[in-house]
């Protein structure tokens, strides 16, 4: 039988409002959340990739309900191979580094190990065969880290500049934005 997060799952289509929806009765209902964390990073689960979808939307209101799951989400990020899946976890990493640096009362702290993962995970979306919304995600989130983490920009320029021209005007775009920001 369906759990009750299964079945709000089942009633979730890929528009805004549904997934708007769907993620306010979570908010309303903070027992389902643990559940969903777990079926975002389960590929096996038919739904998994609305699963994350929804977390994207309660991360803009409650990143902080990640906190207690952080060392579980960035240890099974790299074993999320559906698309569907990949661009709102994407946005979810780099808000939980946004929030990382903000050092603001309600902050994500993010460990040293959390933070490497973070890095791995947003450099292997950058060269890998991935959408360009998770591309410009994780340009992003490597320029934010870049930012307190030496190495990194210099290695994002490198692969920014290399694949410039064989990429859409939306990944140049971002590309360009940050270039900018690099120099």
């Amino acid at each position: 039988m369906p759990s009750e997060l299964q079945i709000k799952l089942n009633s979730v289509q890929a528009c805004r409002e549904s997934r708007l929806k769907v993620s306010q009765e979570i908010l309303e209902n903070k027992h389902l959340f643990d559940e969903l964390v777990q079926i975002c990073f389960d590929p096996n689960h038919e739904k998994h990739h609305k699963a994350c979808w929804i977390l994207e939307f309660i991360s803009y209101r409650e990143l902080v309900w990640l906190q207690p799951h952080l060392d579980f989400f960035f240890e099974n990020m790299p074993r999320v191979k559906d698309e569907s899946a990949i661009r709102p976890l994407a946005k979810v990493l780099q808000l939980l580094v946004k929030s990382h640096y903000k050092k603001a009362e309600n902050s994500i702290i993010l460990s040293e190990k959390n933070l490497q993962q973070c890095i791995e995970t947003s450099f292997d979306w950058l060269i890998t065969d991935v959408k360009v919304a998770t591309k410009a995600y994780s340009i992003r989130t490597l320029y934010l880290l870049g930012n307190h983490d030496n190495w990194i920009h210099p290695e994002l320029k490198i692969i920014l500049n290399k694949e410039y021209h064989t990429h859409s005007a939306a990944y140049k775009a971002v590309a360009r934005e940050v270039l900018k920001k690099i120099k």
